[in-house]
């Protein structure tokens, strides 16, 4: 009986035994893949981690970046006051906050989050607090946007937000590397203690212990040095296969996990450098607005990066400009061609194709989608077109292309075509999109470059059309004049100048420039002009003609406020003009001179000095409320007199001061001609094409002999007026003008008659022997006379009308101590001889 029991508890303690050390081996066991499981899910966590982190750095450098383009398009604007440096601005700052909030949203640690919450309140103050405030105040014209105080205090914020993403990043990167020498440490904490759970189980069961080492330790080993690899980017890391069950599945597993991430990374790299280039060109296509070289720009961006070669091809018509979209089958001009060889056998820059209608570029064009030939040896269609040159591309590697078609804003302007050699990259399928996205951001650019090619030329037309096209030579003045357009984005501006033949044989000197660019710009230019010559035609002084131009943009402006086109912003600006009006009188060698915002003139003396005119400036045209003053100068015959608009002496290279200095210098050279003069200016002040319209007009003074002008002070008595014929005869004779007698003593008979009976003492005859015979009488009284036909039982008013048809101008001129009545004759050269006697 003993024996028989003893039995059962024998067999029943190893039971327990066995029970309790596979109860115990599972414990360990678990144990072990418990603590590998928790370290490959933190290593997951790790990676999310990272992941989030990293993406936070990027955000936080995109937020930065709109940032930077905030303060560097208001600094542009505010500096250069020119609109272009607004857009980068808007664009950032209708940005930001969506940016903000996003990196806000991507942020996962608390104080990262924190950090990142502060920089958006930060950067938000300083778009509204600062940035905002002060494009504002720049656009009204404000002086303090460019004091120092401003700019530190701009730059102040600046720095400060750059700092808090300097410590946004420092923060990150910190808690990048703790979370990683955790993850490594967990791990392998985590090996260790699997090892002395292994180990353990080893003390219990040898063989069983044996087994599990063999079968699940060591896999479990490899898996996790596998991971810890994968984990560090050694995306290449590989499991052998040969385990069976779990652990065969879990190195399938990390080999599938494996090939994924690799598979991932490839793809990534791929978007990664496509996206690259398409940044770049974003960036370096459309930076110019001519058309050649956009495209060239585009040839560089693209190759080697995506293309072997390129050729840009436009539709003539859309090259020179025209609306209507081009037909299929159009000549296209080569704009633009490049590659990797110095030679490629492409037809060059500027050769006129016609595609065929097989080719994929009239197909491209025609359809307004890329077309691939991945290989152009099988394509007939594509030999069609030229079967020798395409043999001689063909013998050169060429093996396939892309043809995208070049269209903005509805309209097909030309095709660009991608060209590969290289031995393993023919294009693919997923490669057309990628081509026409590049197709379209040139597209843009290069309709916008024609379309300001158009613009531009037809405001250059109108301007050059307005600007006077033959200056009239004068006695009074020897004339020499240069008009320069702008050469930037801006465009044509409203620079211009004129000279304008007065009475008495004098002239007025005029110029002047108009705000803004573009065609409204000449267009107010040509008003402002036509309004200079109507109102020098009254012959009224510099001061109160500038006076009633004020007075007429004011009108200008308050009339076509209402009516202004609200999607038309150039014009909607205010028509702000600055003009010069000089009046020179070669009898008196008086120059009368007022300027209405308008740099004053340089004055170069008969020996060659010259000098900076100094007088009061009045305000611009349009501001109104304000008196305009003469400056008064006595030029010796010879004196040049420079008049110009700023955009001779200013730029972004040196300020106004540097450039007066430059253009006294320059006009202080010894020129033998005015026209060597304007040469030398010219060349002296612009470095290639300006960045502002150029006008400028040189003046040298002539002066009237005075056996060239007679003066005679006429008795307020009706006899007189027989004495003032007399008078005047005498002087024809003396001048060898005796064919002139007879009308010019009706003239001088019924002038001074006039002056007499209607006008107060005292009273004057004048007769100037110039390219004309001019007479003139003058009185005290301010009352001017009007011409009339007279009626038949009328015995006055036929006068003035017998004056204006003897003679080939009249008119009246107000004088600070009456007026003055005029008229002209044109002398006749074949009788005309040197004065060879004295008046009596």
């Amino acid at each position: 009986m003993t024996a028989t029991r003893s039995k059962p508890r024998v067999g029943w303690g190893l039971t327990r035994l066995t029970v309790v050390a596979s109860a115990l081996l599972a414990l360990l066991i678990g144990l072990a893949f418990g603590v590998l499981l928790w370290a490959i899910e933190d290593m997951r966590e790790s990676t999310d981690a990272r992941k989030s982190i990293r993406t936070a750095l990027v955000e936080a450098a995109g937020l930065e970046k709109l940032v930077l383009d905030v303060e560097t398009g208001q600094r542009g604007f505010v500096i250069t006051r020119q609109d272009r440096f607004l857009e980068p601005w808007e664009t950032a700052r209708r940005d930001f906050p969506g940016q903000a909030e996003k990196l806000v949203r991507v942020t996962d640690p608390p104080e990262l989050r924190e950090l990142a919450l502060q920089i958006t309140r930060d950067g938000e103050s300083f778009i509204r607090d600062y940035s905002v405030p002060l494009v504002e105040a720049a656009k009204q014209g404000d002086p303090s946007t460019r004091s120092l105080k401003t700019t530190a205090a701009g730059t102040d914020r600046v720095d400060g937000l750059r700092a808090e993403f300097d410590r946004f990043e420092r923060e990150a990167r910190s808690i990048l590397a703790a979370r990683e020498e955790i993850a490594e440490d967990r791990v392998q904490w985590s090996i260790a203690a699997a090892t002395a759970g292994l180990a353990g189980s080893f003390l219990l069961v040898a063989a069983y212990t044996g087994y599990l080492t063999r079968a699940i330790v060591r896999p479990v080993r490899r898996a996790a040095g596998i991971a810890a690899r994968l984990a560090d980017g050694e995306l290449s890391a590989r499991m052998a296969e040969t385990g069976a069950g779990e652990i065969g599945e879990l190195e399938a597993a990390f080999n599938t996990m494996g090939n994924s991430l690799e598979e991932s990374r490839k793809l990534t790299d791929v978007a990664h450098r496509r996206l690259k280039l398409l940044y770049g060109a974003s960036v370096a296509v459309g930076a110019t607005l001519d058309v050649g070289r956009i495209a060239q720009e585009l040839v560089k961006v693209v190759v080697p990066g995506f293309a072997d070669f390129v050729t840009v091809d436009l539709a003539v018509s859309a090259l020179q400009g025209g609306e209507q979209p081009p037909a299929e089958g159009v000549r296209m001009r080569r704009i633009a061609v490049g590659g990797t060889a110095k030679a490629p056998p492409l037809q060059p820059v500027g050769a006129l194709i016609k595609f065929s209608p097989s080719t994929p570029q009239a197909r491209s064009f025609g359809s307004g989608l890329a077309t691939i030939v991945p290989d152009l040896w099988a394509s007939a269609a594509w030999q069609s077109q030229d079967p020798e040159q395409s043999r001689r591309m063909l013998d050169h590697g060429i093996h396939s292309l892309i043809a995208a078609p070049l269209q903005g804003r509805g309209m097909r302007m030309g095709v660009v075509t991608f060209w590969r050699s290289r031995p393993t990259g023919r294009f693919e399928e997923a490669e057309l999109s990628y081509a026409a996205e590049l197709a379209a951001k040139a597209a843009v650019a290069i309709d916008n470059a024609r379309r300001y090619t158009r613009e531009r030329d037809t405001a250059l037309t109108l301007q050059r059309s307005l600007l006077p096209q033959r200056l009239r030579a004068q006695a009074a003045v020897e004339i020499a004049s240069r008009y320069l357009p702008a050469g930037s984005q801006a465009g044509v501006g409203g620079d211009w100048f004129d000279v304008i033949p007065l009475s008495g044989a004098r002239v007025a000197l005029v110029v002047g420039d108009v705000v803004g660019h573009g065609i409204h710009a000449s267009a107010d230019m040509g008003r402002l002009r036509t309004a200079v010559r109507t109102l020098a035609d009254v012959d009224l002084p510099p001061d109160e003609l500038l006076t009633h131009l004020d007075d007429l943009v004011i009108h200008l402006i308050s009339d076509e406020q209402p009516g202004i086109v609200e999607d038309d912003a150039a014009a909607s600006g205010d028509l702000g003009a600055t003009c010069l009006y000089a009046v020179y009188d070669p009898i008196s060698c008086c120059c009368t001179l007022a300027t209405a915002g308008h740099p004053m003139p340089v004055l170069v003396t008969p020996d060659g000095a010259p000098e900076l005119v100094t007088g009061p400036i009045g305000p611009p045209l349009g501001v109104g409320g304000l008196p305009f003053e003469t400056t008064e100068l006595r030029l010796a015959a010879g004196s040049v007199l420079a008049l110009f608009t700023d955009g001779l002496i200013e730029s972004r290279d040196h300020d106004i001061d540097h450039g007066l200095a430059e253009l006294t210098r320059a006009l202080g050279g010894s020129a033998t001609s005015l026209e060597d003069a304007c040469d030398n200016v010219i060349d002296t002040l612009l470095v290639g094409r300006p960045a502002d319209d150029v006008a400028l007009l040189l003046a040298r003074t002539g002066a009237l002999s005075p056996d060239q002008v007679s003066t005679w002070d006429i008795l307020p008595d009706p006899a007189q007026v027989a004495h003032a014929r007399t008078l005047a005869t005498g002087q024809l004779d003396a001048w060898g003008l005796a064919d002139m007698e007879f009308i010019t003593e009706l003239v001088v008979s019924e002038l001074v008659t006039n002056a007499i009976r209607y006008g107060a003492p005292p009273i004057q005859l004048r007769l100037i022997r110039d390219r004309t015979l001019i007479c003139e009488v003058s009185d005290a009284s301010s009352t001017a006379p009007h011409l009339r036909r007279a009626r038949a039982f009328d015995e006055g008013g036929r006068g003035l009308l017998l004056v204006a048809q003897l003679t080939q101008g009249w008119g009246s001129r107000q004088t600070t101590s009456g007026k003055t009545i005029w008229c002209e004759q044109t002398l006749n050269t074949l009788t005309t001889r040197p004065c060879d006697k004295a008046p009596p």
